[in-house]
């Protein structure tokens, strides 16, 4: 009997595994964890976060719940019963299960009252009192007051026309739970069979025409309802027609055609674009614009670079991701409180028009890419403000503005710490070897590859195992890849070979002594050798610092010093940051 209690126990702890690793829903995988956090409350109570100052309240994922932020602003926790349950008197949690009655009672069990007024006012209280299986977007009571008085009072006073078409694009002729609301699905309303788009995003937001859906799966006799954020309206063109209808978006229209982007935008897809106003594109400076607007291949990044790859609602970002545009980069796309923001900065000032193929939020910015960028605006727009501010004063300029395809090797500014920043013809020249002859990308650097400046030097490649340096000069970040030019930012002044070993050892008093020792010896031909040698110096100071005795020793057999001394293959010379010929 025991042996088969265990079994039962075994075999009922495999199903509950098996259930909660059972291929769930974001919005499912979200609930439950909201469910384990309030537990503690009683059965059925799952723990939401809102944000204070708003009715705004979210089931939580993990990683809110440890931040206890969204979108940048603390949350408060509260409790509430998950849905389909309710409290009772007396108890702990929510033990008992909602009534099953019809969607017209559910509207009022649940708190959307609003549509519940209004369904009666148009005549829908019959049809979702009565058989059927249908699906009920409702809004809440928030949303019906946030609609402008205009569009609300031109609904109201047309009830059985306006009011019911309304309410009936909020419906679907069949049972849809939330699991079945899936990302990218369509669903034919019952207004005149316009479309309802669902997007279910990985982080258990759920939207249907971007309203969120903020209380899910409210089950009925007769179907199933959603409360939903906002009022929702029918979709009927693509987001090239909104484009083209829109008088605020005249210049973004006019780039479009110029860059031959009008079918993408028509086609069948899901993008989001960040349409900048004509405010934004006059913000930029005229020359600036002139030359994109000139430039068919710049204009097709800069106007790919607005476009994600996905539809992404406003009401899906809760905390900042980097999103894939159609330019290839990404975009850091988050919000601050109320504001969606776009690599950081409250650009947005409308959200969410939606098209059959996608969605549009307006931005009052332009967002310029690297790739269509000058090599002048990369430099002045980066870390190295002190390079940028040499190159200009070397006369410089033009190799940064042209369209030459070149390489600049941009120092960082601590690279210049305790050395003379005076314009002298020296520093004129070490600045133009600091320009590469090619546009080179740090992927397809190779080691001993030999790279020439417009000084006319040969610059070699070193790959190491954690860096990548071209002579003493390694690379610190990623390369900035603009329209004709590339640069990377390196964490030295570059230190062009000086001669060979014995040039370098020569040219500095600290070897006075070792330079004798290596001519006594006749090793100066081998130091003067081609190859790749790495040396270990002794100073001046080095053999002044040993007994006398052993140093008389080992100056009468001078063999003896160099009795180690043995080549290293494919090895960099470092001796204070001076590189030396091979």
């Amino acid at each position: 009997g025991r042996e088969m209690k265990r079994l039962t126990l075994f075999a009922l702890a495999i199903t509950l595994i098996a259930t909660v690793f059972a291929a769930k829903t974001p919005y499912q995988a979200v609930l439950q964890h909201s469910r384990i956090r309030g537990r503690a409350r009683g059965p059925n109570v799952c723990a939401m976060q809102k944000i204070p100052g708003t009715d705004k309240k979210y089931f939580t994922n993990c990683k809110q719940w440890y931040h206890r932020k969204i979108c940048g602003k603390p949350t408060e926790v509260t409790y509430e019963c998950c849905p389909g349950y309710e409290k009772v008197i007396g108890e702990k949690g929510c033990p008992a299960a909602l009534p099953l009655v019809n969607i017209y009672k559910t509207l009022g069990v649940i708190g959307a009252t609003t549509t519940k007024m209004y369904s009666e006012r148009a005549n829908l209280q019959e049809e979702i009192e009565g058989p059927g299986s249908f699906t009920f977007f409702a809004p809440s009571n928030e949303a019906w007051a946030a609609l402008p008085t205009e569009i609300l009072d031109a609904l109201v006073s047309n009830v059985n026309i306006e009011l019911l078409n309304a309410l009936h694009y909020h419906m679907i002729n069949k049972r849809l739970t939330s699991d079945d609301l899936k990302h990218g699905a369509l669903f034919p309303s019952m207004y005149q069979d316009f479309d309802v788009h669902i997007q279910h995003y990985s982080n258990g937001v759920v939207t249907v025409n971007c309203a969120r859906l903020v209380k899910t799966d409210q089950h009925a006799t007769n179907g199933i309802v959603h409360v939903v954020d906002r009022v929702i309206t029918a979709i009927t063109n693509n987001v090239n027609s909104l484009i083209d209808t829109d008088d605020d978006l005249d210049t973004l229209r006019t780039a479009v055609a110029a860059a031959g982007l009008t079918s993408l935008l028509e086609n069948e897809g899901s993008y989001t674009i960040f349409a900048p106003t004509n405010e934004a594109f006059e913000k930029i400076p005229p020359e600036t614009l002139t030359r994109i607007l000139g430039d068919p291949v710049a204009l097709k990044d800069l106007l790919n670079y607005h476009i994600l790859k996905n539809l992404h609602c406003s009401e899906s970002i809760v905390a900042g991701t980097p999103l894939e545009t159609l330019q290839g980069t990404v975009l850091e796309v988050g919000c601050d409180g109320e504001e969606m923001t776009i690599n950081g900065k409250a650009i947005v000032t409308q959200r969410d028009k939606i098209g059959t193929n996608g969605v549009i939020h307006y931005v009052n910015e332009l967002l310029i890419p690297d790739s269509a960028k000058t090599l002048l605006e990369l430099v002045e727009e980066s870390v190295v403000t002190t390079a940028s501010r040499l190159f200009k004063d070397a006369g410089l300029t033009d190799h940064l503005i042209g369209s030459e395809a070149v390489t600049l090797l941009a120092p960082l500014n601590d690279a210049f710490k305790d050395k003379s920043l005076a314009m002298t013809p020296d520093m004129k020249k070490l600045l133009r070897n600091h320009i590469l002859k090619e546009k080179f990308s740090s992927k397809s650097l190779y080691h001993g590859q030999e790279l020439e400046t417009l000084g006319g030097l040969k610059l070699r490649v070193f790959v190491f195992r954690n860096s990548l340096c071209i002579e003493n000069a390694c690379i610190a970040a990623h390369d900035k890849n603009g329209r004709y030019a590339n640069m990377f930012i390196v964490d030295q002044i570059l230190a062009p070979p000086m001669g060979t070993v014995m040039d370098v050892l020569k040219a500095d008093d600290r070897f006075s002594t070792l330079v004798g020792a290596i001519q006594r010896a006749g090793l100066s031909e081998l130091l003067n050798k081609k190859g790749t040698y790495t040396f270990f110096a002794p100073t001046n100071a080095a053999f002044n610092a040993m007994p006398r005795a052993d140093l008389n020793k080992l100056m009468s057999n001078v063999s003896f010093l160099f009795v180690s001394m043995g080549t290293l293959n494919d090895v960099k010379f470092y001796k204070n940051d001076v590189s030396v010929n091979k």
